[in-house]
């Protein structure tokens, strides 16, 4: 809590000051024995898997383009048995699925949403 001693307080239980909140209430106010995920958010030489001389403009520019594409047709419209395309296509899935992971973005910390792939559920236990 700040004191703003600028006397505008004229209730005798002021005492002539003013308090104000610094912040809000965090996920560290309700649960603090929760597991700190800090370290998944940098972009050091711990969390990196590559080489330290990995170059990825070499390697993109090493990929067979044509071949990438080809391969991804494909795999788009290789119906399986165990989850069959819909019309033979499984590009309406993935719209579908990107959709979804863009919409459990969470703005708190950070988890979920369309930029890492990855949906949050919630948790297990």
């Amino acid at each position: 809590m700040k004191n703003l001693d600028n006397g505008e307080g004229k209730c005798p239980v002021m005492h002539g000051t003013i308090s104000t909140s610094d912040t809000g209430t965090k996920n560290t106010d309700w649960w603090p024995n929760q597991l700190n995920l800090n370290i998944l958010h940098q972009h050091d030489k711990k969390s990196n898997p590559m080489e330290e001389d990995f170059n990825y403009k070499e390697a993109f520019n090493s990929l067979d383009y044509d071949s990438l594409k080809q391969d991804l047709h494909a795999l788009m419209t290789d119906s399986q048995d165990w989850w069959p395309a819909d019309y033979g296509h499984y590009g309406g899935f993935f719209i579908r699925m990107t959709w979804h992971a863009a919409g459990t973005y969470r703005i708190g910390d950070g988890r979920g949403g369309a930029g890492t792939g990855a949906q949050r559920f919630a948790p297990l236990n």
